[in-house]
């Protein structure tokens, strides 16, 4: 089974032909976590045509296989997800690792707690976000970059 990220939503959603084709050959069920839909849905919200973007987003989490919520086993993934990348790629000095901020990495909070939901439940993470490469392996993280 496959974890979409939001950007491959988005893409769906845009009616892209080429990545509807490739998810159709998917040898599996493609699913979301709560936190795409939580994207897709702020992101109808803040365009010029909400209502027709709202009934969009609605149509695709209604297609979707499942859609997978946070618990507790996915807090405790997304804890030792973050504290790992910082431990590989932030600063070494312990100060410095207190204000540091992820995203100067390239990594956001919302792409972590989609990472721990693939995590989780043994989900392929597609995406188009290289960034995740670095985390390739990461408790069993398996991603396909697109």
């Amino acid at each position: 089974m496959y974890l979409i990220d939001t950007v491959i939503c988005i893409r769906m959603l845009n009616n892209d032909q080429a990545i509807i084709k490739r998810l159709r050959e998917l040898d599996g069920l493609s699913t979301l976590s709560v936190i795409n839909a939580g994207e897709l849905i702020y992101g109808a919200y803040k365009s010029e045509h909400i209502t027709e973007n709202i009934s969009s987003v609605l149509n695709l989490l209604e297609r979707v296989g499942e859609i997978y919520e946070i618990d507790i086993e996915t807090i405790w993934i997304y804890g030792r997800l973050k504290a790992e990348i910082i431990k590989r790629f932030g600063p070494k000095d312990k100060q410095k690792q207190r204000v540091f901020r992820l995203e100067s990495l390239g990594f956001f909070d919302n792409d972590l707690w989609i990472a721990a939901t693939a995590i989780q439940h043994d989900l392929i993470l597609i995406t188009q976000d290289s960034d995740f490469e670095k985390l390739q392996g990461f408790e069993g993280l398996k991603i396909m970059l697109w």
